[in-house]
């Protein structure tokens, strides 16, 4: 059986304001690295959007996605699978959300989603194919949200610059019945390769890409690093 390699957990220069390496360089050191693909889960808040100024929300979304197309462009000419994601962070907390499934419609049409919380963002996500795992749930300032909000847990993140206690990260998803996932947490050169999944499949689309999340279709974690 054929299996693929994919970080779930990756950041652009262009989107992210913490991401230090823009998304056509990324996406050739995945390829070089043995990856198939990569899910680009640039940061949703709102610190950033507000930074924006007075454009249209579409344009925002332009905005917010730049790093996501600049990465599929290059993916698409060197054979690297490029999906769409999301971190998502509510107004309500520090929490992050690895967020699956949706696309640029579902971003343009749902405003502002930093303003909803968890058990809000939940319920528009129903019955949509769309996936919430909450990131590094054990990191400072960082709290366990609901597991029963919760569709899994990052149980390993690779980022090498934060303690993310990912011992109680596994611990918690166990006692839960959560699904498990791991990231890179990609920012900067060294972070490269550090997490992902191993699936049977390869994906070209993020709803895709939860379905083999949510059919339990992960062969293995990556937890190297």
């Amino acid at each position: 059986m054929d299996l693929y390699k994919y970080d779930t957990h990756v950041h652009t220069a262009e989107t992210s304001p913490c991401a230090r390496v823009n998304a056509a360089e990324l996406v050739h050191l995945y390829k070089d690295a043995g990856y198939q693909g990569v899910v680009i889960t640039d940061h949703y808040f709102d610190g950033y959007f507000d930074s924006l100024g007075d454009i249209s929300w579409e344009k925002k979304i332009d905005n917010f996605l730049e790093g996501y197309k600049n990465a599929l462009n290059e993916g698409n000419k060197i054979g690297l699978d490029v999906i769409l994601g999301m971190e998502l962070r509510f107004r309500e907390n520090f929490n992050d959300y690895l967020v699956y499934g949706i696309d640029e419609a579902f971003l343009k049409e749902n405003k502002e989603l930093y303003n909803l919380n968890l058990s809000q963002f939940r319920e528009l996500i129903s019955n949509k194919g769309i996936l919430i795992y909450q990131a590094h749930p054990f990191r400072l300032h960082i709290i366990p949200a609901d597991p029963g909000l919760l569709d899994g847990v990052e149980t390993f993140n690779g980022n090498p610059r934060h303690d993310s206690k990912n011992h109680k990260a596994l611990k918690f998803a166990e006692e839960h019945g959560l699904k498990m996932l791991s990231g890179s947490d990609f920012h900067q050169y060294e972070d490269i390769a550090r997490g992902g999944v191993i699936i049977p499949e390869t994906v070209r689309s993020s709803k895709d890409f939860a379905r083999i999340l949510d059919e339990g279709g992960i062969a293995e974690l990556i937890v190297s690093g």
